[in-house]
C-alpha cells in the first residue's frame, strides 16, 4: 500500500501524482525526437517546458543517459525501457481510439487525463466530443499552456474538473455527456493510484454510464516482488545521489494491493468482452524492449480493452 497518499489529497502539475503526468509527457517528448518514433506528440515539450525544473528533464538529456550507462549499464537499460514503455503504451491506446472511431464511436472520456494531449493531436472526425476528467489545477495548467502557444483542440474538448473520488458521473453528465451514446473510455496511468475498492467502484460507475457497444481500455500494473523493488530503489537512489538529481519514488504514490481485481476478469463478469495484452509482449512486438538481467519474469503491466455487450 502507499505510505504517502490520503483520502483527501490533491495536487497540481508538479506535486504528488501530478508530477507523474509531467514525467509521462517528457517520455512522449523524448519519443517524438526519435527518427523511428512510434508516436508523435508535438505538444509534449511545450507542456513540460512550462512545468519548471524537475527529474522529468532527464528524459530529454542524452548526456545524462550516457553517464548513467557508464556508471550502471543495467539501470541505464531500465531507464531506456521506461521511456520505450511510455511510447508503446501511448501507441497502443492511440490505436484503441482509432478502432473505436472506425466503429462509429464519437463520445470519448479520458479518466485522469493529466497532460494527455490526444484532444489536441489526434485527427478526430467531425462531431467527436472528448471529455477530460482530472484535478482542476492539472486541467487548468494544460489548457492555459496550450492556449498560450496557439494550440487548439481537434475535437469538441470538454474539461471536467473533479477528483475521481468525488461524484464525477454527475459532473460528467453536467458537462454534456450522454449515457445513451456509445462511449470510448480510457484509464491510462490511473489504476495504480487507486485502492482496490476504488478501482472496482470506478469500473462500476463506467459500466452504469456505458451504452451497449461502448468500449474501454485500461492499463493495470502487476504485483512485483518486494525484494526486487527494494533493490531497484537502492540502485536508483545511488544514481540520483551521484548525479545530484532529486529522485521521484512512484511506489510512494501507488497502491500495491494484492486484493486488486484483474481488470479483464472483472469486465468479463460485468457485461463486457475483454482482451488482455501483456505490455512486455507489445514492447517485444515493436522491438522496444532491452533485456535486463535483474528483471521480473512477468510483464510490468497489462493493456486491457473491452466492448460492452
Amino acid at each position: 500500500m502507499s505510505s504517502s497518499r490520503t483520502d483527501n489529497d490533491s495536487w497540481d502539475i508538479t506535486s504528488s501524482v501530478g508530477a507523474t503526468a509531467v514525467m509521462v509527457a517528457a517520455a512522449r517528448a523524448a519519443e517524438t525526437r526519435r527518427p523511428d518514433a512510434l508516436i508523435r506528440d508535438p505538444y509534449a515539450e511545450i507542456l513540460i517546458a512550462e512545468a519548471g525544473d524537475g527529474v522529468w528533464a532527464l528524459m530529454l538529456d542524452d548526456d545524462f543517459v550516457a553517464r548513467v550507462t557508464t556508471s550502471d549499464p543495467e539501470v541505464a537499460a531500465m531507464f531506456d525501457n521506461m521511456k520505450s514503455y511510455q511510447a508503446v503504451r501511448t501507441r497502443f491506446f492511440d490505436s484503441f481510439f482509432e478502432e473505436a472511431l472506425t466503429a462509429g464511436v464519437r463520445q470519448i472520456v479520458i479518466l485522469a487525463s493529466g497532460l494527455d494531449s490526444r484532444a489536441f493531436r489526434l485527427p478526430w472526425p467531425a462531431g467527436t466530443t472528448v471529455f477530460e476528467i482530472d484535478q482542476p489545477k492539472v486541467l487548468e495548467y494544460k489548457a492555459a499552456t496550450l492556449t498560450d502557444h496557439g494550440v487548439d483542440p481537434t475535437a469538441d474538448r470538454r474539461a471536467v474538473a473533479i477528483d475521481l473520488r468525488q461524484d464525477w458521473p454527475a459532473a460528467l453528465t453536467a458537462a454534456g455527456f450522454d449515457p445513451g451514446q456509445r462511449t470510448a473510455w480510457l484509464a491510462e496511468g490511473l489504476l495504480m493510484y487507486l485502492p482496490a475498492d476504488a478501482q472496482d467502484r470506478l469500473f462500476t460507475q463506467v459500466t452504469e454510464l456505458s451504452a451497449p457497444g461502448s468500449r474501454i481500455a485500461a492499463e493495470s500494473m502487476g504485483l512485483h516482488a518486494e525484494d526486487r523493488r527494494e533493490r531497484m530503489r537502492e540502485r536508483f537512489a545511488r544514481i540520483t545521489a551521484q548525479f545530484d538529481v532529486q529522485p521521484m519514488d512512484i511506489s510512494e504514490l501507488t497502491y500495491d494491493d494484492p486484493d486488486r481485481a484483474d481488470v479483464a476478469e472483472w469486465l468479463d463478469a460485468h457485461g463486457w468482452r475483454a482482451t488482455a495484452v501483456p505490455s512486455l509482449d507489445e514492447m517485444r512486438r515493436l522491438d522496444r524492449y532491452v533485456e535486463v538481467e535483474d528483471a521480473d519474469s512477468g510483464s510490468f503491466s497489462t493493456f486491457t480493452t473491452a466492448v460492452r455487450d
